[in-house]
């Protein structure tokens, strides 16, 4: 394939996450050539990084294949979510029964994954879905006239996952102190 043009790391993360989620990465090497065929070139350090960013562990499948995936557990996507969202989201804006979602440019599939997530888990059970462009998350409410509504609770769960984040990071940080 023909290289892309450079791409941000979220419009990278959110190739990742497209692969992950598709059950493709059974290694590192993999998420390198995969990314390779879409034109994109990084070192395995990158890939490693783009994994643990997004918040992919590598452990067997229900087939007992070992592959990178998401783990169903209701913190992971707040965990997702907190990685990147104090740089991902621009804007939020509410209107009838969708919420419109400002991101920088290549951002917004990352954020739309998260938030499909956290849907599904039940965090945020106001949405039905959402749809991503490159850099707008149209988030759909279940209630007919709950945009308003359901942007802040957006504003509430980005809110909350930050908190969580800087609070696990300073956790971690502990321990790193203490070795």
């Amino acid at each position: 394939m023909a290289k892309r043009g450079a791409l941000s790391s979220n419009a990278r993360r959110a190739l990742v996450i497209s692969f992950v989620n598709q059950g493709l990465v059974r290694s590192q090497n993999d998420l390198v050539e995969l990314l390779a065929d879409e034109g994109v070139e990084v070192t395995q350090a990158t890939a490693s990084r783009d994994l643990d960013d997004v918040g992919a562990v590598r452990g067997k499948d229900e087939n007992g294949t070992m592959k990178y995936q998401f783990l169903s557990s209701n913190a992971e996507p707040l965990a997702r979510m907190a990685r990147v969202s104090d740089d991902l989201i621009l804007s939020i804006t509410a209107s009838g029964n969708v919420v419109v979602v400002k991101t920088p440019p290549g951002g917004a599939q990352l954020l739309a994954s998260a938030l499909d997530r956290a849907s599904e888990s039940g965090e945020l059970s106001s949405v039905i879905g959402t749809i991503a462009g490159d850099d707008t998350v149209l988030v759909i409410s279940r209630n007919a006239t709950g945009g308003k509504a359901l942007a802040t609770q957006l504003r509430d769960f980005i809110g909350t996952a930050l908190e969580r984040a800087s609070i696990t990071r300073g956790r971690k940080t502990a321990k790193k102190a203490r070795r």
